[in-house]
């Protein structure tokens, strides 16, 4: 089975109407405003699942600052996994700064989705006022089993947008502040997989971590993936496409490109996720 874990998808009337989101939220502005920046509903993420052999694909909104649009997206989510169950597994996304993040947590879960995530801290790094705040959702998450998934980027290199400002002390201090917690840190983890081959300390805190491949035909050679598994092992790695930013296939060719075997490619495109997931 081949599972998806970092896909996107919007309702019809923000897909539509983009440039009325824009002025009043400061993140998707900086992620959306282009035309050339896509955004796609349900049937168009199907489409692109069937196209390249994808079985499942984790889904999810946006981290919106107003409410009313994160439960509103949320919904949407809800939808489209009721509708297509066997297909689409739903996380609950909003602003993890936002005073309702818990309570937005729990419905979510409530409802029936599977986990958090992408949270994100577009326009700052994850600094400890950011974990305090972030704490009670983490705390919910790990109390129910239940992931979450976090947006991260390699802190050097060229500037694009969605880039934050965020260091590899400030991500490995959030693995380290919530331990119990299964953590999923999209876009490699800003490269905090490298330092699993470190002797001390590292690997016992990356125990709960995994590290999706969300844009990485943009960011890295395809050598990247055989160094990861090499640092910490093919069980800590999950296909994520990213769509509708990239399509799978082009995860699939660079996987084959950089020298994973037919096994670790089961793990990375399906095996891992399921168990994380509790899929059976």
């Amino acid at each position: 089975m081949i599972i998806d874990f970092h896909t996107h998808l919007f309702p019809d009337s923000i897909c539509k109407g983009r440039d009325g989101y824009c002025d009043s939220e400061p993140a998707f502005d900086l992620l959306y405003r282009s035309p050339g920046s896509r955004l796609v509903g349900t049937a168009e993420l199907l489409r692109a699942m069937d196209a390249d052999g994808v079985d499942r694909s984790v889904v999810f909104g946006f981290p919106w600052q107003n409410p009313e649009l994160y439960r509103m997206h949320n919904d949407c989510i809800l939808e489209a996994v009721r509708q297509h169950p066997g297909r689409l597994i739903g996380f609950g996304c909003f602003d993890p700064l936002g005073r309702d993040a818990a309570r937005e947590a729990q419905r979510c879960l409530d409802a029936g989705l599977s986990g958090i995530g992408e949270l994100a801290f577009y326009r700052a790094g994850i600094d400890a006022a950011a974990l305090d705040r972030l704490e009670p959702v983490m705390e919910i998450c790990r109390e129910r089993g239940r992931p979450v998934l976090i947006h991260t980027n390699e802190p050097i290199g060229h500037a694009y947008p969605g880039k934050t400002p965020v260091s590899l002390a400030q991500i490995y201090g959030l693995v380290r502040r919530f331990p119990a917690t299964t953590i999923v840190l999209a876009h490699w983890g800003g490269g905090l997989f490298f330092f699993g081959l470190l002797k001390k300390e590292v690997k016992a805190a990356l125990r709960n971590v995994y590290f999706d491949t969300a844009a990485s035909p943009y960011l890295y050679d395809p050598r990247v993936y055989t160094i990861a598994v090499q640092a910490v092992g093919a069980e800590k790695l999950l296909f994520g496409s990213d769509y509708p930013l990239l399509p799978p296939h082009r995860y699939f060719s660079e996987m084959a490109a950089g020298g994973l075997s037919a096994a670790e490619r089961a793990l990375v495109c399906g095996g891992n996720a399921a168990r994380i997931l509790n899929l059976g």
